[in-house]
């Protein structure tokens, strides 16, 4: 028993412990950035796919709505919104559908996947075995779909600003606020993305497309500013629960001027948010693997 405690007092030593934490972090970061990297390559091989699914519903959207319709007798006064917002409308669209470019990515990048990999092939074995924690993994989801969020947005942004007719009035006035908010807003995707795909059985997956992401969209301050609902009082407050009130209006906020959501206030529900989710999501997610 003794030389049995003489062995095995060595490797538990805090010296020992304190030599392998340093490779035991670097094997998961390089695990990560493999885990990373496929997915890269993966996407690189799909890039037109890609782009043609973030393309399609803003340039549809806006080639109707601030191309064709101003172009029509009668003009704005065919589009209540329009006539509402007058010549800023295209300006107030330009953050709103980047916001959404960057919520379907994140909720395509994630839950679509996993609605796969959690179906009949459990295919998510094969990713969980890598040398990573199981809540990484997740992770790496959420960030990697992140990236693709940030390529969507980049992709509306000229869409959004060369297609309508009026002249859309953008400028970045402080790119720190910018990044941040745009990098929040991406991660918090992904992260209802991960929410999604772990809570839904994969043959739900469609329908929450119908029931969930087109009503948060609507109510998502995407095509009129929020200070626009004052009128109704009630949905003005009720919108304050979707996350995606507060990429619309921090994108709002960088990119164009008029009054809009305090600063802070719309960092500090991002923040919110996104903990929420990704706590949400991740026990989703080992719950669905080892459950």
């Amino acid at each position: 028993m003794t030389q049995l405690a003489q062995l095995e007092t060595p490797a538990c030593s805090p010296e020992i412990q304190h030599q392998l934490e340093p490779s035991k972090t670097m094997q998961y970061g390089r695990a990560f950035a493999g885990l990373f990297l496929r997915d890269l390559h993966v996407l690189r091989r799909e890039l037109f796919p890609f782009v043609i699914r973030v393309c399609m519903n803003p340039l549809l959207f806006l080639f109707v709505f601030t191309f064709i319709m101003p172009h029509m007798s009668g003009g704005a006064s065919m589009n209540p919104t329009a006539a509402m917002a007058g010549a800023n409308f295209s300006t107030v669209l330009l953050p709103g559908l980047m916001a959404v470019a960057i919520m379907f990515s994140g909720i395509a990048a994630v839950a679509l996947p996993l609605a796969q990999e959690f179906g009949i092939t459990r295919e998510i074995d094969d990713r969980v075995m890598c040398p990573l924690p199981v809540a990484a993994v997740a992770l790496e989801k959420m960030c990697f779909s992140a990236v693709q969020s940030v390529i969507a947005a980049a992709v509306v942004f000229p869409l959004a600003y060369y297609i309508p007719t009026t002249p859309v009035v953008a400028h970045v006035s402080n790119w720190p606020y910018f990044i941040v908010v745009l990098v929040l807003a991406s991660l918090t995707s992904g992260a209802l993305g991960l929410t999604i795909g772990t809570s839904v059985k994969p043959q739900q997956i469609g329908l929450i497309f119908g029931v969930v992401v087109m009503p948060i969209t609507f109510l998502g301050c995407v095509y009129y500013p929020w200070a626009a609902l004052y009128p109704i009082r009630w949905l003005q407050m009720g919108v304050l629960i979707n996350p995606i009130v507060y990429m619309s209006e921090g994108l709002r906020s960088a990119l164009t001027p008029g009054p809009h959501m305090p600063p802070l206030l719309i960092l500090a529900m991002l923040v919110f948010f996104l903990v929420l989710l990704t706590w949400l999501g991740i026990r989703g997610f080992m719950r669905r693997v080892i459950g």
